[in-house]
Parts: C-alpha cells; sequence; structure tokens
C-alpha cells in the first residue's frame, strides 16, 4: 500500500480485547481477520476498504479506535465507515459517529 491513505474513525466506548473486536468486525462484514497474530491484522470491508483496530495500551479503559482505510478514496472509507457503524450498533456497541482523517 502506497501513497495516500483515506481514513476514518469509529470511537467504541466498551471493553475489548483487539482479536475479539476484529472477530466481531469480521461477521459484521462477513469476513475474516487477515494477518491474525501479526502487529497489523485487518479485515477487509470491501474492495480497497479495511478495518484495523486500536486499542488502548497498559491497562488504560475504553474507548478504542476502529480505524477504517481505502487506499482509493474517502467516499470508499466513508460509506464503510457508516455501513460497519450501523451493523456495530446493531450489535448493541456503544460506537460515536465516524470521524475522518488522512494517513
Amino acid at each position: 500500500m502506497t501513497g495516500v491513505l483515506h481514513a476514518v474513525t469509529l470511537v467504541v466506548n466498551m471493553p475489548i480485547t483487539k482479536i475479539d473486536a476484529l472477530d466481531a468486525i469480521a461477521f459484521a462484514a462477513d469476513g475474516g481477520v487477515e494477518d491474525a497474530g501479526t502487529a497489523r491484522p485487518r479485515v477487509w470491508l470491501a474492495p480497497h476498504a479495511w478495518a484495523e483496530v486500536e486499542i488502548p495500551k497498559f491497562a488504560d479503559p475504553p474507548p478504542f479506535a476502529i480505524d477504517i482505510y481505502s487506499d482509493v478514496s474517502g467516499q470508499i472509507a466513508w460509506a464503510q465507515a457508516r455501513r460497519l457503524h450501523d451493523a456495530l450498533e446493531r450489535f448493541g456497541w456503544n460506537v460515536s459517529p465516524p470521524r475522518a482523517g488522512v494517513r
């Protein structure tokens, strides 16, 4: 992946492990966790769009971040973030509205 990554962040206010969060995202996206057990696991949400989870370090309390990236456009990242936001809320998660950024 080279060039600009378009990023949208969802903030989730609940205690959960990184692998459990990734598993839930994969379930919501009807996919799987890629590169599990590495420093950069991800869940593909659509072509050119994936999610990564950032959990607080050293026993810091929630919230944690789900970053949705696209290597093509911000519109793809936004669309997938809104889709994931709605799916996670249906699971009963407390998810903030998407926030934009560029990485």
